[in-house]
């Protein structure tokens, strides 16, 4: 079966712009396209990866099919300590609205 494969961050580099279409045997989870996707890429992939399927986010067991779109989305951080401490006192809120 053919699953595409797009990356976002700094993944949409490593797949390439238009992304890649992997080829994998009938039931292949997502851990094993991951794997498939270092071997192929000769580098590792970052831990903490979250996985999307055709626009929901699943886990790595997931059991992938034909014409599968795996979106991958590179952890993200950012962010301070002061704004989290903020709460939402430091938002400006309108009635309604947040």
């Amino acid at each position: 079966m053919q699953i595409q494969v797009i990356g976002f961050g700094m993944l949409k580099e490593w797949l390439g712009a238009d992304g890649a279409a992997v080829e994998l045997p009938d039931g292949a989870t997502v851990a094993m396209l991951l794997g498939v996707l270092e071997t192929q890429r000769q580098r590792p992939l970052l831990r903490g990866l979250a996985v999307g399927v055709n626009q929901e986010f699943v886990q790595s067991s997931h059991i992938l099919k034909h014409g599968d779109e795996v979106a991958l989305l590179p952890p993200v951080s950012g962010g301070t300590a002061r704004a989290a401490e903020c709460g939402t006192e430091g938002l400006a809120v309108e009635e309604g609205r947040a």
